[in-house]
């Protein structure tokens, strides 16, 4: 890709300015999309899309492969950018040609002309603040589930999305597979009547959780930035099996068991049902001990394991309740079942493979139905039922199902924002899904609030001890204004401060700070 002159005037914004203006969530940029602009040195985007990859191990690498994937090859990954060498490595080598650079705010500054899109798949704690960033330039955005890693971010990136007016799709891609319109097809056909109830539950954590962090740092790896990968995260030492996946444990960086999977799993009803946001959360988390009756702390680390309802009134003024399970909890064995089926096996995402992530269960006035994450293999309960499915396919099916959940946002970017649909975009769909999500993590968090009281026991005297307010409540949600309206305490962790220097983000419309 042949580079293009800079403007010099751009080029005199520092990495420092630019999180100051993208802090206020107002940031006007005198910057056109590419598309726009003459003399770019590559084929307009009617033809390609030219994508700046922010994350390029692990998940990003898997990004990268799919969305090169497209069968019309109209995706070029122009640029990357990753905070540890180790990870960028591969990719490199994979694309020479594209500049790479450790620190986004870099890339956005120097070469904002030279790309039209962005995909972000990089720890939770800095999605909101890197995705605002490049939809402040006018890119458009894939960005991995969860969008962020508090509950306002979430809404911030919603408002920016309609705001700047770019295609967006959350990292969901479930929300593309052909299981999603199957599941869409039965229940419009009746097959399961009204869904009273949804059970979700995942294998998830798989990363070392309910643990005290460290008192011992670690050295940090030489090929890692460790100040870029902090980014909006408090000022701390780095410890040994943080980096590059077992960070998604602590609630200073990750988003737990329900961040990296809920939007999955969740997301079926979430979809099919037109949930919005729940009315009321509930729920309880696993204790541990250090001691005899001494109840060990570690308000650092996410839970074990933990489960939780949430409760939603549809539109059309029913009830439902959605259940919420990880850490090895599952819902009560359907009775539908033979009794030696591995339950996990047959309703979870990779049948029969020995391989299971999650699992969602509608449960509906005349039958039930269960698929893996992001809706994949459907099935109906019992199982005969199966064997003679005669309900009409009447929508139309992603091409490529999930991997085509990249390939359909490509081609969204290139029409141009409103002209075709995505499964995942920001508004109305994905945005208010990870609000629900984080919503459960507000609840985990809001488990270990604890007071220092004073009691007198009957054998040893006088005594300290603590409670915790905030556990086996009814939380009263207010989505629209995102507020716990019946225990304050909750509210600290709907929306976090950023590190000093790398500023905050605001809401754009609607609430005020």
């Amino acid at each position: 890709m042949k580079k293009t002159k800079q403007n010099p005037e751009r080029n005199n914004l520092s990495r420092r300015k630019f999180v100051g203006m993208t802090a206020s969530g107002m940031a006007a940029f005198s910057v056109l999309p590419s598309f726009t602009v003459s003399g770019l040195g590559h084929v307009p985007p009617s033809d390609k899309l030219y994508i700046a990859a922010i994350g390029c191990g692990g998940e990003g690498a898997a990004d990268i492969h799919t969305l090169m994937k497209t069968p019309k090859k109209n995706a070029v990954i122009s640029h990357l950018c990753d905070v540890d060498d180790r990870m960028a490595a591969p990719r490199r080598k994979e694309y020479p040609q594209a500049p790479f650079y450790h620190d986004w705010r870099e890339l956005f500054d120097k070469e904002s002309k030279n790309f039209d899109a962005v995909t972000v798949a990089i720890p939770d704690h800095n999605h909101a603040v890197v995705g605002l960033g490049a939809m402040q330039l006018n890119k458009h955005l894939y960005l991995q589930k969860p969008l962020s890693h508090d509950i306002y971010e979430s809404r911030v990136l919603t408002q920016a999305a309609k705001k700047y007016k770019v295609v967006t799709q959350m990292g969901d891609q479930g929300a593309s597979s052909e299981g999603m319109q199957t599941l869409r097809e039965w229940i419009e056909a009746g097959l399961l009547g009204d869904i009273e109830k949804v059970y979700c539950w995942t294998d998830r954590p798989v990363w070392p959780q309910g643990i005290p962090w460290p008192k011992q740092p670690a050295k940090i790896p030489k090929e890692l930035n460790w100040d870029l990968w902090l980014g909006t995260a408090p000022e701390t030492n780095y410890i040994e099996n943080l980096v590059p996946f077992n960070w998604r444990g602590w609630w200073r960086f990750g988003t737990g068991a329900l961040g990296d999977m809920g939007c999955h799993i969740m997301g079926p009803p979430f979809k099919l049902l037109n949930l919005g946001y729940p009315t009321d959360v509930s729920g309880s988390a696993s204790t541990i001990y250090d001691g005899i009756f001494s109840e060990a702390q570690y308000p650092e680390s996410g839970p074990v394991s933990s489960s939780i309802k949430f409760k939603y009134t549809l539109k059309n003024g029913k009830n439902l309740d959605l259940y919420w399970m990880d850490g090895g909890i599952t819902p009560e064995r359907p009775v539908e079942l033979e009794g030696d089926a591995n339950m996990n096996d047959i309703l979870g995402d990779f049948t029969k493979l020995n391989d299971y992530e999650g699992s969602t269960l509608f449960v509906g006035t005349k039958g039930k139905a269960a698929c893996g994450w992001g809706g994949r293999s459907p099935i109906l309960l019992p199982l005969s039922l199966n064997n003679d499915i005669n309900v009409p396919k009447k929508y139309p099916r992603v091409e490529g199902d999930m991997d085509g959940h990249y390939w359909q946002w490509i081609d969204a970017c290139i029409a141009g924002y409103g002209k075709t649909e995505v499964s995942s975009p920001f508004e109305g769909y994905a945005g208010p899904l990870t609000e629900t999500v984080l919503m459960g993590n507000l609840l985990l968090r809001s488990f270990n609030i604890r007071e220092k009281i004073k009691r007198i026991d009957p054998v040893y005297g006088e005594l300290e001890g603590f409670i915790f307010p905030g556990r086996y409540i009814n939380y009263k949600w207010d989505g629209p204004n995102m507020r716990v309206t019946n225990f304050e305490p909750a509210n600290q962790f709907v929306k976090r401060e950023y590190r000093k220097g790398w500023g905050g983000i605001s809401l754009i419309i609607g609430l005020v700070e």
